[in-house]
C-alpha cells in the first residue's frame, strides 16, 4: 500500500482536524497525490479533506464496516495516491463504547500498520506534556506513536519548555503550531460547518492551515514516517458488479450531503445511473427516475427554502405514492415528515419532526422490522445515529435498535418507503445497493 500516517489526538478538540487538513494541503502543494480518510462515522470532516486533497473524502470505521475491511477499504480508496493521511476520532484510544479498542483510532492504526502523529493541545501545560506522550506511547505497545505535533503554543519559550520535556523520551516533536484565531473553523450543533456551505471561507482556511503547517511542521519528516510504514498485505475492496440498470434520483446538496463514497460506488457498480439534484432549488425531480435516495444533512438549516419549494415537495410525495422505492437517512427522514418545527415538509411519513435540543449519538445494532427495497425483515446490520431532532409519533418502524441492553423501534417503513435516523455504511452490506437497483429496475414503466 501507499505511504500512510495517522493523525491522532489526545482528545476531541486537540486540533487534529486542523493539523490533518493543513498537512493534506501542504503535501498536495508539494506535488504529492494525497488520499484522506476519517476514522469513524463522520461526514463533515471528510468535506474538508476533499477540499484539501482534491479527492473524495473517505471513512474507515471498524464498527460499521468491520475490522476485516479496514485495510481493503484503505487500499481501494488510496488507488492512485502516493500518501494516505488518516485523521483519527476523539482521543487515540477512544472507540465504540463498552467494546474495548473496537473502532478507535488506535485500532485502525494497528489494522493499517500505520505510524501515529500525535496532536497535543499544549495551551495550558509545559512539562506535563511529556507525561502525556509517555502514557500514549506505552499504553498499547502495538501502536507506534512516532511523532508529536504541539498545538496552541503560546510563545517561543513555551515551545522550548515543551521540546525539552518531550524529546528525551525518544519521540520527535515534528511541529509546534502557535495560537492563531485565523486557523479556527466555525461550528454548530453537529460539529464543524460543512465545507460546502462555506466554500470560499473553507478554501481560505485550508490555505492558511497549509501555510502554517509548512512553516511550523517538518513536513518532510512526517512524510518519512509515512514512507516507513511496512507493507500492507490486503486485497483492495471492490464493489460487486450488477447486471440490472436503473436511474436513481440522489439528493446531494448542502441540505442533504451526508454520503459515504463507497455507498455511491456500490450503487453505480450495481447498475445505477445516479441523477443528482438539490431539493432547495430544483423545480422537479430528475426525469425518468425509478428510485429516490435522500441522505442525511441539515434540512433544519434550510427548512424555509425546502418548504418554499412546494412543487418539488409535491413531486416527492407523488413519487412515493407511485410505489417507486424511496430510501431516506436522518435528514432525509425529516424531509419526508409532515413538518419540521411546524414548517411544512413532504408529508410522506405520518409524523412531525422537531429539533429537540438533545443529542442522540452512538453506534447501533439493528434488526430490520419489515421488508423494504434495501433490507429484509429480520436482517441484522450495524449503523450509527447522530442527530439533535426527534420524530413523533411513528407507526410502522423500520428497525428494532439494540442500545445498551435495551430495544426500541426506530424509523418508518411502509409501502415503498424506508426512512430512519440510522446511517449505514454499505461496504459491509453490499446487498443493499444490489437490492435497491433491482427494486428500481422492476418499477413498471407506467409508474414513472
Amino acid at each position: 500500500m501507499t505511504a500512510r500516517i495517522v493523525v491522532a489526538g489526545t482528545s476531541s478538540g486537540a486540533g487534529k482536524t486542523s493539523v490533518a487538513c493543513g498537512l493534506i494541503a501542504a503535501l498536495r502543494g508539494a506535488g504529492h497525490t494525497v488520499q484522506a480518510f476519517k476514522v469513524g462515522p463522520d461526514y463533515i470532516d471528510p468535506s474538508y479533506h476533499r477540499m484539501a486533497s482534491g479527492r473524495p473524502g473517505r471513512n474507515l470505521d471498524a464498527f460499521l464496516a468491520g475490522p476485516e475491511r479496514i485495510a481493503p477499504l484503505a487500499r481501494h480508496g488510496s488507488a492512485g495516491a502516493d500518501v494516505a493521511v488518516i485523521e483519527g476520532v476523539m482521543g487515540l484510544f477512544d472507540g465504540a463504547s463498552g467494546r474495548g479498542e473496537l473502532a478507535s483510532t488506535g485500532h485502525v492504526a494497528k489494522l493499517l500498520r500505520a505510524p501515529v502523529l500525535l496532536v497535543i493541545d499544549a495551551a495550558a501545560m509545559s512539562r506535563s506534556a511529556a507525561a502525556i506522550v509517555h502514557g500514549f506511547r506505552t499504553f498499547d505497545p502495538e501502536i507506534a506513536v512516532a511523532g508529536v505535533v504541539l498545538n496552541k503554543i503560546g510563545s517561543d519559550h513555551h515551545e522550548e519548555l515543551l521540546r525539552e520535556a518531550i524529546e528525551p523520551l525518544g519521540v520527535p516533536v515534528l511541529g509546534a503550531l502557535h495560537r492563531d484565531g485565523a486557523l479556527e473553523v466555525p461550528e454548530r450543533h453537529l460539529g464543524l460547518v460543512p465545507a460546502g456551505e462555506r466554500s470560499g471561507g473553507a478554501s481560505a482556511a485550508i490555505a492558511t492551515l497549509a501555510e502554517s503547517i509548512r512553516r511550523e511542521v517538518d513536513v518532510e519528516a512526517v512524510m518519512a514516517l509515512a514512507r516507513a510504514a511496512p507493507a500492507l498485505d490486503a486485497t483492495p475492496w471492490e464493489p460487486p458488479l450488477g447486471t440490472q440498470r436503473a436511474r436513481i434520483a440522489l439528493a446531494r446538496s448542502a441540505a442533504f450531503g451526508f454520503h459515504y463514497e463507497e455507498n455511491l460506488e456500490l450503487l453505480a457498480a450495481a447498475g445505477a445511473e445516479l441523477a443528482e439534484f438539490d431539493p432547495t432549488t430544483a423545480e422537479a425531480l430528475p426525469d425518468g427516475c425509478d428510485a429516490l435516495v435522500l441522505a442525511g444533512g441539515f434540512p433544519e438549516v434550510f427548512a424555509d427554502r425546502l418548504a418554499a419549494n412546494e412543487r418539488l415537495r409535491a413531486e416527492v410525495a407523488a413519487f412515493a405514492q407511485s410505489g417507486r422505492p424511496v430510501v431516506a437517512e436522518c435528514g432525509g427522514l425529516l424531509f419526508l415528515c409532515e413538518s419540521l418545527d411546524d414548517t411544512p415538509m413532504c408529508g410522506i411519513v405520518p409524523a412531525r419532526a422537531r429539533m429537540a435540543g438533545r443529542l442522540s449519538i452512538g453506534y447501533r445494532e439493528a434488526v430490520a422490522s419489515a421488508d423494504s427495497a434495501c433490507w429484509r425483515a429480520g436482517e441484522q446490520i450495524r449503523g450509527h445515529e447522530f442527530h439533535y431532532s426527534a420524530v413523533e409519533p411513528v407507526d410502522g418502524s423500520a428497525w428494532t435498535l439494540r442500545v445498551r441492553g435495551t430495544e426500541r423501534p426506530e424509523g418508518y417503513s411502509a409501502g415503498s418507503v424506508h426512512a430512519s435516523y440510522l446511517h449505514v455504511h454499505w461496504a459491509a452490506f453490499p446487498q443493499a445497493a444490489q437490492r435497491l437497483v433491482a427494486a428500481a429496475a422492476a418499477v413498471p414503466a407506467g409508474a414513472r
